[in-house]
Order: structure tokens, then sequence, then C-alpha cells
């Protein structure tokens, strides 16, 4: 395969050219276009503005909604009934019909509105130079050569080649995933730069944090970074679930059986038993309708509906209803790193000084936590050198932490300044007691091409400080000398660099802090008084922790056997640093996003399944890798907050949107949204689709075998040309009695124990396995041996028609009852300990078939409509017995099965 570039095949990489370039390959100039120009472009380029696809029309969508064969299976089922006149359950069945494609409609409504979402992300207005005049425009209106004015809180109406900058810092993590805004700057990188590495560059749809820029508009509409995600999301189609490719699967094999057995049925009544062909008909009718599953869809839509709300319940919002299931037949799990695996909160957790090094404890923006020596607790104050670093960090300082209306600790500002505050708070420097103790009077803010930012201060007893923090090469370039445990010595620079390699190999974020008592030479804080005679504190190592739950859940997850891999936009320390401390690709190497560029498909399925840790992430990368995986069968959740994700969330089997933090596009082209932007939730709704499918599974393995035992009732009795044991109306009545009522009990179903310590299952599994086609036929010959036993021996024993044919309906009922409570746990005993789960619903469809079943059998108008009789209590003993043979037969078959898994 070809690696897709970064930018469309006509566009120059306008990030490696010098601005003066892009400039004159636009003939364009600093004083921006001409109005003439603006608007012979505009008609050649058209507006900045992303265009909506051709959709289908909602009466298509509509339409389209009843292809599906759980539908068909549905109606021919209403088919049936109406033939029979039972108009009550061809009604019922219509109605779910219509009620399933309808949430379907819906559904599919909303998943196209995630191309809007991204679409609104473009700035609504731009300020431009016109004829070397400052106007503003319709965003729409802007074209490639205008020139941009931003300032800060701007929104990037178009994808920007920097002209100046002052300051600039763009938030990316929407586009890039990079977790703290982006320090920009006019030089160019080279061509084949990954995008968050673009200083020179400001995209359309990415907020500008800090500062002010002029830049040159390089590309309008589709051909900008977020238009080139737009044609990636709609180019992506949606993909089914596991669950409805084997029910789909399953409903036609099911059908094939069913129409095969009719016929035959029907052939062998009539050429070789003589039976008339109208009562052969309608005998086959009955057959039909006693083997169709109606109650299938309907109990599949209600399981599903009560997995939302327990999900819901667990703070993950599901858009897409077959979404649930699908998350409990997940096999690899691919997140992003940036507020889901990690608290999105930079924080302080090391501090080397001179002879010093202090492991800082708590995490996030909570100013609670403790400085470490080793396993010994030290009070900072009584080492000079690391409280006067402290102090730099909070003087030298920009941010503000405040509380917000539920109590939380945040920050105002820029995150690692944030940071540095925090450490000082859990050290009792507070900033407003700081700042009054050592007055500013002077500073210069950090800058890109400088590195560093200086602020000017007086002590209380009136001494004079100059306190610079950046990037510690900077720092080290300044300071001729370092503070020791003695004071102040020579510094050691072969020992601060060993020290940051060692700290940028942990995946931190490195700060110098350094002091100077000096006044500044003249009237105010000059770049000449940062240029040398400091002496250096210390060096800050700063990151965003993994949260505590996700550690747990990561490890929850791999004891499920589903793999976690982690992709991001941050740097590949970074990466593989939070991987390590997730137990993600421990030992592994990290594989970057230029590495992955170099891969044809083959390759990448195989780095896709072997590595677990993948950074400098795009979008592209995040949609092959998705896809890599599910060509190798793997059933994918991918997680993520950024409009550069939604195209791998619409990809993958299930995509997973942070609620909080995440971006319209994301949570739009999601089919679960996560309220608490935590991955642990994830683990948790795992949990539920285990047990969802689980419950699917219960039921079919409950109603194929009530189902065929009626079948069998009816085939065994026209092979032998036997007095029918049911009428027509009567296996209607059975299965509008079970199946409405007893199979809706295992909806209600908790999850079994144990059910996140085994595997997912295969996702070539068939819905139905050799273990429950065995039951399936065992419970089924047993219903029919008891119920068509049952009534040839009253017959043979002079008792009515009617009331055999009662005690044989009766006997069928009471078996399902029984069954029941043997199909809620596939293996282990119907009354174990892990049966007694207060399912109180099971108890109220019992009390409610039986209360039907007693009404069939003694209420004169069920018998004057489906031929029933009274009956006496020793009737209705042998009735009880003969339907208890099918509980015992089944318990007796899952004590084999146990003791089989036992000697295995």
């Amino acid at each position: 395969m070809t690696p897709r570039p970064d930018c469309p095949p006509s566009a120059p990489p306008w990030h490696a050219q010098p601005a003066e370039q892009a400039l004159a390959a636009l003939d364009s100039r600093p004083q921006g276009l001409t109005a003439a120009q603006a608007a012979q472009r505009l008609a050649q380029h058209g507006p900045n503005r992303l265009q909506a696809a051709p959709r289908r029309s909602a009466w298509l969508r509509l339409l389209l909604q009843f292809h599906n064969v759980l539908l068909y299976v549905m109606l021919a089922a209403a088919v049936v009934t109406a033939f029979l006149g039972h108009w009550v359950d061809t009604g019922v069945l219509l109605a779910a019909v219509l009620v399933n494609a309808a949430i379907g409609f819906v559904q599919e409504g909303k998943a196209e509105s995630a191309l809007d979402a991204i679409r609104a992300m473009l700035s609504p207005h731009a300020v431009v130079l016109r004829d070397g005049q400052r106007q503003e425009i319709d965003a729409a209106d802007l074209v490639p050569g205008d020139v941009v004015l931003l300032a800060s809180g701007d929104r990037v109406p178009a994808d920007l080649r920097l002209l100046q900058v002052k300051e600039l810092r763009c938030d990316e993590s929407a586009l890039t995933g990079e977790s703290v805004p982006v320090d920009k700057h006019i030089e160019g990188v080279a061509a084949e730069a990954p995008l968050g590495d673009r200083r020179g560059m400001a995209y359309a749809g990415t907020l500008v944090a800090y500062g002010q820029a002029t830049g040159l508009v390089v590309a309008t509409a589709r051909d900008t970074e977020i238009g080139r995600i737009d044609r990636l999301l709609a180019d992506v189609a949606s993909t089914s679930t596991p669950l409805l490719r084997q029910i789909d699967h399953f409903g036609h094999r099911l059908a094939g059986v069913i129409l095969v057995l009719a016929a035959l049925t029907f052939v062998l009544g009539v050429w070789l038993r003589g039976h008339p062909a109208a009562d052969m008909f309608m005998l086959v009718v009955a057959l039909v309708a006693s083997a169709i599953p109606e109650g299938l869809p309907a109990i599949m839509t209600i399981t599903l509906a009560l997995g939302v709300q327990r999900m819901a319940r667990r703070q993950a919002i599901v858009r897409r209803l077959p979404a649930v299931e699908t998350l409990g037949s997940v096999t690899v799990i691919c997140s992003d790193k940036t507020g889901t695996l990690t608290r999105n909160e930079m924080t302080v957790q090391r501090v080397v000084c001179a002879a010093l090094d202090v492991a800082v404890s708590g995490v996030g923006y909570l100013p609670e936590g403790r400085f470490q020596v080793g396993a010994h607790v030290i009070d900072p104050d009584r080492h000079e050198a690391l409280a006067l670093a402290l102090r730099a960090g909070v003087l030298c300082n920009d941010a503000r932490m405040a509380l917000d209306d539920q109590g939380q600790w945040h920050v105002v500002g820029d995150p690692t300044e944030g940071a540095l505050l925090v450490a000082g708070h859990k050290a009792g420097l507070l900033q407003e007691v700081a700042a009054a103790a050592w007055p500013r009077s002077d500073s210069i803010p950090f800058e890109s091409q400088h590195r560093f930012m200086a602020t000017a201060h007086r002590d209380d007893a009136g001494t004079p400080w100059i306190f610079a923090k950046g990037a510690p090469e900077k720092m080290l370039d300044i300071c001729d000398r370092e503070w020791g445990p003695q004071g102040e010595r020579p510094v050691d620079v072969d020992t601060w660099r060993r020290m940051a390699t060692d700290m940028a190999a942990r995946g931190l974020r490195l700060l110098g802090l350094a002091c100077k008592r000096a006044a500044p030479a003249g009237q105010g804080l000059a770049f000449a008084d940062v240029a040398q005679g400091y002496t250096l504190l210390a060096l800050v190592g700063i990151a965003d922790p993994p949260r505590d739950e996700a550690v747990r859940a990561v490890a929850q997850c791999h004891a499920a056997g589903i793999r976690v891999k982690m992709i991001t936009g941050d740097h590949g320390e970074t990466a593989r640093a939070i991987g390590a401390q997730l137990a993600i690709g421990t030992g592994k190497p990290a594989v970057t996003g230029a590495e992955l560029e170099l891969m044809d498909d083959a390759e990448l399925q195989r780095v896709a399944l072997e590595v677990d840790v993948f950074a400098r992430a795009s979008p592209e990368h995040k949609l092959r890798l998705v896809q890599a995986l599910q060509r190798h069968g793997q059933v994918v959740a991918m997680t993520g907050d950024g409009v550069n994700d939604a195209p791998a969330l619409k990809c993958a089997d299930v995509g997973v949107a942070m609620g909080g933090k995440g971006t319209e596009a994301a949570k739009e082209a999601g089919d679960v949204v996560l309220a608490d932007d935590n991955f642990a939730t994830i683990a948790a709704a795992v949990h539920e689709g285990r047990a969802v499918y689980d419950n699917i599974r219960k039921f079919i393995l409950f109603m194929l075998p009530t189902n065929g035992g009626e079948a069998l009732v009816v085939i065994a009795a026209i092979l032998f040309q036997l007095t029918l044991p049911m009428t027509p109306a009567q296996v209607l009545w059975i299965n509008m009695a079970t199946s409405c009522t007893l199979g809706l009990a295992l909806a209600f179903e908790p999850a079994e124990p144990g059910i996140m310590q085994r595997p997912p299952r295969p996702p070539q599994e068939a819905l139905i396995s050799g273990l429950f086609i065995w039951r399936v036929l065992l419970v089924s010959v047993l219903m029919m041996a008891a119920a068509l036993g049952l009534f040839l021996w009253e017959l043979a024993q002079g008792t009515e028609l009617a009331v055999a044919r009662t005690m044989a309906v009766s006997t069928i009922v009471l078996a399902e009852m029984g069954y029941l409570l043997s199909s809620r746990l596939v293996l282990a005993p119907a009354f174990s300990r892990e049966a007694l789960n207060g399912n109180w619903v099971l108890v109220w469809t019992l009390l409610a078939c039986l209360l039907l079943q007693l009404g069939f059998v003694h209420l004169p108008v069920l018998q004057s409509i489906f031929g029933s009789a009274a009956l006496d209590a020793a009737q209705w003993a042998k009735v009880a017995l003969a339907g208890g043979v099918v509980f015992l037969g089944a318990e007796l078959d899952k004590w084999r099965a146990r003791r089989a898994a036992q000697r295995r």
C-alpha cells in the first residue's frame, strides 16, 4: 500500500517552506490581498466551508430499516398468525417490527450528524488584511493568500503558514492529541515532520490558547487538515456488529430448517398418510407457527435496552443499541491517552536539585501530596535549594489556581505552570501569600524562540531577585553555579545533563529553575539581564499521570483476555512511560506515526497485533490500525475525544467517545459516550456487554427447545397417524403464554460470577455451540416425549380428547417453566448459590405464566376459544410429574457437562 501523505497530493509542504517563499508561492504579500484578488480566488477555490455529502432521503432510510432478517422472521410470524385469525398476536408482532425500524431510523440519523459536528468546528469569522486594511469577514470568504490576524481565544479559521508570532501557543489536542498547548514559531521544519511537530503552522479548528500571530492562508475548506478528516469520515462505512451478524446467519439457517421440515411434513402427510391436503396445510401452518422464534427480536431489543440502562448508571451513554452487546465481544481496546488513561492534569512528579532527588506524591490539581527522598518524607523548608526552587516556580508564573462550583481545583492558564503552583501549594507556599511577600516588579513573558520566562522581585528584606524558568538547555546556558546542600558552588553540567536525560526517558516534561540575586540593570527587566550569572536551582519533571482507576481497569481487561493498545498523538517517550505505568506494552517498543507511514498493509497488520503503544499517530494512522486489526478478525473498540479520532471511532466495531472533554465530532461518531471520560467505565461497560450477550444466548437456549418440542409433537402425530395432541390455536396459545412471559425474565438476569475472568469469545464463534445444539435436541425430545406420552396414555385410559389435549398443552407449559429455571445458568445447578441473585422478574413471570395457564384450563371463555377443558387435582399432578421430567433431564445434562469440563 502506498503511504498516505499528510497533505493533499497537490499541496506543497507549507510547514517546510520559509514564510517568504510561501508568500511568493501564493502571490501574496504581508499586507494581504486586494479585494479584487480575493474575489477572483473565491470564485476559483469556492467558499471556506466543508460541503455536506449527499445523503439518502428520509423515506429510503426508513424503508431500509426493514431490510433485516430479524424483521423478516417477525413479519413471517405475523402473516402466519393473521392467516389463523389470531389478530392480537399479529398486532403485537407488527408493532414490534415498527418499533425496531423506528429505533434504527432515529439512531442512523444521529450518526450522520457526526459530519455536521466537524463542519461546525470552522470559525464563523476571521480578521484579515485586505488592501492593507484590517477587516473582519465571514470565515467562509477566506481564500489562499489571505493574511489572517490571530489573538488569544480565537479559533483558527483555515490552515495558516505563520508569518509573525508573539508568544503564540495553540491548543491542538482535538486535532493531534497533544495534551498541552503547543508553542509556535515561524521557522520551517522538515517536510516529513508529523502534524504535531509543525510549529510554523496553525490549523483550522484549533484554538489560540495564548499570544498573537499573523498567518498566511495556505488551505481552505476540504484542503485543510480538518477537511481531510471530514473526507476520511465520509468514506468510512458503518460496520455491522458481531451479534447482528450472528443473528442474521442463525436466522437464515433456522428459517431454512423450518421450511424444509414443513415441506417434508406436508409431503409425508398427504402422500404417505393420505391426509386431506387442506387439513395438512393447516397442520403445517401450526408447525411453522410453533417453530418460528417470534419472541427473539423483541427479547433482543428488551435485553439490549436493559443493558443501556445499566450502562447509563455506570456513566456509559449508549447511542446505538447493538453497541451494548458489541462491547461484550471486544477483543482489543484501542485507547487514546490524554484524559482517558490519564487525568489530563499536569503534575510535578520529580524535583532534582544538586545532591537531592525528590519524588512528589499526589496527582492532578488537588494540592495534597508529600515530598519524599526514597522512603523518607522530607520538609521542603529544611532544604534551601528545594524551597527556593518551589518559590521560583510559584513566582515566575502567570497561571492561577481556582475552585469551581463543585469544589474541584482547576488551573486557569498554562497547565505546566499550573503544575508548579500545585507543587508549591503542597509545600504550603500559597501563590497569593508568596506574591505579597516577594512582589513582582517586572517580567519577560515566555516566548518560544527564547525558551524561558523571567520575573524580577524583592524579598521581604528588600533584597532583589530575578527568577527564570525554561528549557533545561537554556537554563544551563545562563547558569555558572548550582545551589547545593552547603550553598552555591560551580555547576556540574554533565551531571545535570545526565539527570535530564534520565527524567526525559521516563516520559517527564522538563523545566529548569534558576535564580540571580540582582536587580535589573536598567529601568525594567531586559533580555540582557537573563544572559548569564545565574544559579541553577532544580530540574522539575512534569507529567500527566495515569488515573488510578485506569490502572486497575487495564489490569481487569487483561484478566478478561482483552488486549489494550494506546494510540496517541503525544511524543513517543511520553507514550512509552505512561504505557509502562499502565502495564501497556511493557518491554515492547513503541511505534511512531512516521514508522507507520512506511508500512504496507501486511506489515501493518503484523505490527498492529504485536505492538501495544503507538505515538505521534495521525487520524489516518488510527484508522489504518483499526482496519488492520479488523482484517485479522479482531473485534475492536476505539476510544477518543478529538476530531482526529472521529474516523477511527466510526470505523471501529464500537466507538467510545469522551463526554466531558470530547469534541462534538467525536461524540457524534461514537456508539457509546463516557460521561466521566474514564477508561475504567469502559471495563464496566464490557462487563455489562458480556452479560447482555449471555442473556440473549440463554433466551435462545430456552426458546429453541420449547419451540422444538411443540414442533416435534405435531410432526410425530402426523408421521404416526396419531390424533393431533394440540390444535393450531393451542400451539399459538403456548407461544403467547410462554415466549411473551417466561422468556422475558432472562433479559433481567445479572451477570454470572467470573464473567470478566474468561477470555472474550472468538469473533468467528457460532451463536449456537455444540453444547447448545445437544441441549436443544435433548430438551426438545424430552418435552415431546412428556407431552405426547401423557396425551396417548390419557387417550388409552378413555379420557376425553379435549381433556387429553389440555393435559398435553399444560405439560409443555409447566415443562417450559421448569426449563426456564434450568436455563438461567448454562452449567451451574439451577438452585446453586449463583442462582440466588434476586431476579424478582423471574418470580413474577413464573407466577404470571401459571395464572395464564390456570385461566386457559378453567375459564369458560378461554375454554370456548381454545377448546380446552378443566382438570382435576389428579390430572394436574400427572401434568406436573410429566413436566418435571424435562427439568430433571436438563439438570442431569448440566451435571454431565460439568464433569466433562473438570476432566479436561
